[in-house]
């Protein structure tokens, strides 16, 4: 029976000749399983890949059983309650961004490829922080080739534009032609009926810097029009500050986390710091994220906040909402 493999099979199947990391060959055989279709004249196919996809886990893991780590330049682990990460052509102000919006302080200067390697820092918002990573440039030239498994893994991305640079249409296409190669849709943009299963919905916003050069909005105007459809776009200045504190929050709720405070029986909450769970958690998840032998016992739990009054008893499966005050009994 022949294999009919499809366009899409084919074209992973390059991909996967021209991987050059661990992580992209393993990442590219697990979208080649996804793609091929599933019969008898594929069974043989079927099994080849996963065994490779067996052998390259295995070698992924033996490092860690060894007490080594595997040295990954585009692996930055999460911190916080979530990753962004920031993707951008050479001076269009993703180290200022950065600078501007948390604690780290990654290199500025005037001149491109400045940043050469990934730098996390975390943004406060309220009472939690948003990890948000700084990142080589994306040129015509040379794009590290990490960027698109780094791309994959986040949880959001911005797209960073100078909208005064005179090659903005062309930095689009290159930042959407990563996009593609990183397999993310945004969020917004309607899923088409046919998209392939190995695709990854996800926030993309695309941030125009440099507000502060274009006092009429021309600039702004044009960068906006130049931006895909189902791209949110959001003009601000990382030099002066104009549009931050809208962008603060933005981040986070488009995260869709919910931040949950516990509580002890007879005493106060603990208002500093909450835990981050995915919108939708249950009472369960939380005791899952307190401790796993919590969650083996925990019966009910009490609620303050969401709840139709203070104090409400609720079971193990009901649904926590934003700054719901819990404790759990067991």
């Amino acid at each position: 029976m022949p294999a009919n493999l499809t366009p899409q099979y084919k074209e992973a199947e390059q991909r996967f000749r021209q991987a050059a990391t661990h992580v992209e060959k393993l990442e590219t055989l697990r979208e080649m399983l996804a793609l091929l279709p599933k019969h008898k004249g594929t069974e043989k196919i079927q099994a080849d890949l996963r065994k490779r996809i067996a052998k390259l886990e295995e070698e992924e893991a033996a490092p860690r059983r060894a007490g080594a780590q595997r040295f990954d330049p585009g692996h930055v682990p999460r911190e916080g309650a979530g990753q962004w990460v920031l993707l951008g052509p050479p001076n269009a102000g993703k180290s200022a961004l950065v600078r501007a919006l948390t604690h780290a302080h990654p290199e500025v200067a005037p001149y491109p490829f400045t940043t050469r390697a990934p730098l996390p820092g975390m943004m406060p918002f309220e009472d939690v922080q948003v990890q948000l990573v700084d990142t080589p440039p994306v040129a015509p030239a040379h794009t590290e080739p990490y960027l698109p498994n780094l791309a994959h893994s986040a949880d959001g991305i911005l797209l960073v534009l100078d909208i005064a640079a005179d090659d903005l249409e062309e930095s689009v296409r290159g930042l959407t032609a990563l996009l593609d190669k990183a397999r993310v849709w945004p969020l917004e943009r309607p899923l088409p009926h046919d998209a392939p299963p190995f695709l990854l919905v996800k926030p993309v916003f695309a941030i125009g810097n440099k507000r502060d050069l274009d006092p009429d909005g021309t600039f702004v105007s044009l960068a906006r029009e130049a931006v895909p459809g189902g791209i949110p776009f959001h003009a601000v200045s990382a030099e002066h500050g104009t549009g931050l504190e809208d962008l603060r929050p933005l981040l986070f709720r488009s995260l869709d986390r919910i931040r949950i405070y516990a509580k002890e029986p007879g005493k106060k909450p603990d208002l500093e710091r909450p835990f981050v769970l995915k919108r939708g958690a249950t009472v369960h998840a939380l005791a899952l994220a307190v401790h796993k032998e919590v969650a083996e016992r925990v019966k009910y739990a009490r609620i303050w906040g969401a709840a139709r009054f203070d104090g409400q008893q609720v079971d193990r499966d009901h649904v926590l909402a934003d700054r719901d005050v819990v404790e759990l009994h067991s």
